[in-house]
């Protein structure tokens, strides 16, 4: 370590999340938080429509206007700044990370293709969000075909590639819109378009590029799979995708002087390689070793923790060589709804009167459902639910896979549902980490980050069903403070991720113990969720509905 040649020194970490940007200011020393700002997207989440207000968007259609990212630099920055007190002298670098994979095509300087007036009404022409979900028919021609043709890559991915990736995505925009596809020259993942925004370099992070774009032994699915699959994406990768790789913690460039004044920062300090908002996590998390699983807990869950070696596990979302800690083995898996799901709930199906009883209580719904379901016996509600809302993005990688509630009679109360959902979720996380175990990949601890960990009911229920300790994270902005972590290292702070984690970043062990009381009616709910996942995972029943719900939309 070598903080002492900066003196009190600082860096700042930018998480791009789903509905904003947060930028915390962390001192170098210490990983102290010092100030942090949020900034909403303008435009928030297009599933609808696009800005226009009249270009209709097709169901499970998820997009993003690019120029709110940099928005979140203009507002957020100067804030934290301006709030700390601290000077931009003082401040020795910048790392990011995002949602992924949220992923935008651009013409050869980076500009989105959204950004041309020529463009703006077309839906291709935007930020696909990682919850954009109306690739899955190409996912499926990508996986098939993977199979028949023996690909080698296809189990480093659990045996299936997702809709929400690059490569489907990809292969939706070409058939779906040729002419946007031929004209966009770079294909670019949102983590590595705000680094090129801030230092002017692109330059792709293995952390995305491995999980998100099929890269494994340094290459990429061949000229002649992506040729079976439409003549016109044989070059997908050469044209559209390759770029030089950066390790994680690296420079990717220096702050432009465009970028200075839009951050109010220095230009020529340090820009770090972008990275994704849960990998970034660990880091926070003091997550660097072996068998020690984090949970990004927000509107999706993403579970990521480093290996001792290479395996394959049923379902994950990949394993990467410095996908989390350069020179170690990271694995991912995750769920595609669970705050989500719970905001859904509350939203659509909670009665006024639970509304207006909770603001004379002065609680947040979500806390007053809790407190009710809290004096619930556990197993009373008669429920068990598959947490597939947004379907399932592991073990079974379907996003086409829908939501179920089993045992609801006229008995059934709001609090009762809610407890029900936030079970299955739970239940969920079991069966990723039961995936992980059985294949050779032992779950040692398991660390909760992310808004959800903030909920006392969410993470008991947690460490019962799991029936294992739930570490917490200390911060309540761990991605960005994972990147604040990646920023010093690349600034030269410390030598490398671990030990700049040890230092920076931190966590609560055992905050929540499994309660022995209710474990063993866990058991025998999760025997009820195991059935139904397995009967329901086919996909043929719920497959069969989305068509006739497609169908009637469109018609």
């Amino acid at each position: 370590m070598s903080t002492e040649m900066f003196g009190e020194k600082y860096v700042i970490g930018v998480d791009f999340g789903t509905l904003s940007g947060r930028a915390l200011l962390v001192r170098v020393s210490d990983g102290a938080e010092i100030a942090t700002a949020v900034h909403p997207y303008r435009n928030g989440v297009l599933e609808e429509f696009l800005p226009d207000g009249t270009t209709n968007l097709k169901p499970d259609w998820a997009l993003q206007v690019p120029h709110d990212y940099i928005e979140v630099l203009q507002e957020t920055i100067p804030k934290v700044l301006q709030q700390a007190g601290v000077s931009k002298d003082n401040v020795i670098g910048i790392a990011t990370d995002f949602t992924a994979c949220t992923v935008l095509p651009t013409m050869s300087d980076g500009t989105p293709l959204c950004e041309l007036d020529e463009f703006k009404s077309r839906p291709h022409a935007y930020a696909k969000l990682w919850k954009h979900h109306a690739a899955q028919k190409h996912a499926d021609r990508i996986n098939n075909l993977a199979h028949e043709r023996r690909e080698p890559w296809i189990n480093r991915y659990g045996g299936k590639i997702s809709s929400e990736w690059e490569f489907a995505k990809g292969l939706q925009l070409l058939e779906e819109d040729q002419q946007l596809y031929s004209t966009m020259k770079h294909w670019v993942e949102a983590s590595d378009w705000i680094v090129w925004q801030l230092c002017g370099r692109y330059i792709r992070n293995i952390c995305a590029t491995g999980f998100k774009a099929i890269l494994q032994d340094n290459e990429y699915p061949s000229r002649e799979f992506l040729k079976a699959l439409n003549p016109d994406f044989e070059d997908f990768v050469e044209t559209k995708v390759r770029q030089e790789l950066g390790q994680l913690g690296d420079v990717a460039g220096l702050l432009t002087e465009e970028a200075a004044l839009w951050t109010g920062l220095n230009p020529g300090i340090v820009v770090a390689v972008g990275n994704v908002d849960a990998h970034a996590t660990s880091a926070a998390a003091n997550a660097t070793q072996v068998g020690e699983l984090v949970a990004i807990m927000g509107t999706s869950t993403c579970h990521v923790m480093v290996g001792a070696g290479l395996s394959t596990v049923q379902g994950m979302c990949g394993v990467v060589m410095g996908g989390i800690v350069p020179g170690k083995w990271g694995y991912e898996a995750g769920q595609s709804g669970v705050g989500d799901i719970f905001a859904w709930f509350t939203r659509n199906f909670v009665p006024a009167e639970y509304e207006e009883k909770a603001a004379l209580e002065g609680k947040d719904i979500h806390d007053y459902l809790a407190d009710l379901a809290r004096n619930n016996p556990v197993g009373s509600h008669g429920l068990v639910a598959l947490d597939w809302q947004s379907g399932n993005r592991s073990t079974l990688i379907d996003h086409t896979l829908s939501g179920l509630i089993l045992g609801l009679t006229l008995a059934t109360k709001p609090e009762d549902i809610y407890q029900a959902l936030v079970e299955a979720t739970a239940f969920g996380t079991r069966k990723i980490i039961e995936a992980f175990n059985e294949s050779g990949v032992p779950v040692k601890t398991f660390i909760a980050a992310g808004g959800l960990a903030k909920s006392e009911f969410v993470m008991q229920t947690y460490a019962n069903i799991l029936n294992r300790p739930v570490d917490v994270v200390n911060s309540e902005q761990s991605s960005a403070l994972g990147s604040a972590i990646h920023a010093a290292v690349a600034a030269g702070a410390y030598t490398n991720i671990e030990e700049a984690s040890a230092v920076m970043g931190g966590r609560t062990e055992a905050k929540y113990l499994p309660d022995l009381s209710k474990t063993s009616v866990y058991d025998s709910l999760y025997e009820q969720y195991v059935y139904l996942y397995e009967l329901f995972g086919t996909g043929e029943k719920m497959h069969a509905l989305r068509d006739i719900r497609d169908t009637a939309k469109v018609s």
